[in-house]
């Protein structure tokens, strides 16, 4: 057996530097997000500015199905908007009570305590949507619940909030039974590292008269331009009953949500409910402080 020809000159290895820029963006568009920052990016200067073009994150967005062939929405920053879209969901863990109270930090239990029940309940109606099968219900003295949410932990890093300052969209709904009135509360702060309120939520508590329709209602409210330095969100809500019965006659809660979305050109939706937000704005009717046990 001959020894092995050595490769001829057309065969010898080629740099992948080498290649189109337009054929290596096609190749970057098929790694990972995080593994192109953490580990393609700092390679050389040519990764590392390819890395940083707007095209390549916008045919990721694309491939992702996070704009369509037809977007016209102006966006500011296209990585930014790509992980802000990747992490989109709801924040807030058993949010319909299918675990019954699993991930809520119980503040207030008064009465009878808080408690699980499944739709439409007693002298209640169904919920909107038909996949929300159960909600918390309130008892004749006042509870509270609340969830503290570690952005941190679920995958946002300080530029990305303080930089771009995403809309924080809550929502929450809320319901009385049909023979007894309630009053409904709700308070929403975005907090530093450090435990710092930089931005609330807090509107007067709603009061729904006893002999009621027992409809759903929604509350939402985003909050935009806040300051930087957010690390975590306090959601807390709840209420009591009006009539000091014994059981379970308070509001009715379920489906909450916080979502974080990329900032587009626009105004942000204004805050929906009976109450409308927290800065010295009055909701007729009802009363004009929110007492809430706060847990820090």
């Amino acid at each position: 057996v001959g020894a092995p020809s050595l490769p001829s000159p057309a065969m010898a290895l080629v740099s992948i530097n080498e290649l189109p820029e337009n054929i290596l963006l096609e190749v970057f568009t098929h790694v990972p997000a995080r593994q192109l920052l953490l580990r393609c990016r700092p390679v050389c200067s040519l990764w590392r500015d390819l890395i940083d073009l707007a095209t390549l994150w916008k045919r990721k967005c694309l491939q992702e199905g996070f704009i369509t062939e037809d977007w016209d929405q102006p966006v500011a920053d296209w990585k930014a908007y790509f992980f802000l879209c990747s992490l989109r969901r709801n924040l807030l863990r058993n949010p319909c009570a299918e675990e019954d109270m699993t991930s809520w930090q119980i503040d207030s239990n008064g009465g009878d305590h808080w408690r699980v029940e499944s739709l439409p309940g007693d002298h209640g109606t169904d919920f909107p949507d038909s996949k929300v099968k159960k909600y918390f219900v309130t008892s004749f003295e006042m509870c509270l619940k609340s969830q503290l949410v570690d952005l941190k932990a679920e995958g946002y890093w300080d530029e990305l909030l303080d930089t771009f300052r995403p809309e924080i969209e809550v929502k929450d709904w809320f319901a009385a039974r049909a023979d007894c009135g309630c009053t409904y509360h709700i308070r929403v702060h975005l907090v530093s590292d450090n435990y710092i309120v930089l931005a609330s939520f807090e509107p007067p508590p709603v009061t729904i008269d006893q002999w009621n329709n027992a409809k759903w209602t929604e509350v939402s409210h985003t909050f935009s331009d806040y300051p930087p330095g957010v690390r975590h969100i306090l959601f807390q809500h709840g209420g009591k009953d009006t009539q000091f019965w014994a059981g379970w006659y308070g509001p009715r809660i379920t489906n909450s949500s916080i979502m974080i979305s990329p900032k587009m050109t626009r105004d942000p939706a204004p805050s929906t409910a009976q109450p409308e937000t927290m800065q010295g704005q009055k909701a007729a009717r009802l009363p004009s402080s929110l007492h809430l046990h706060r847990p820090f």
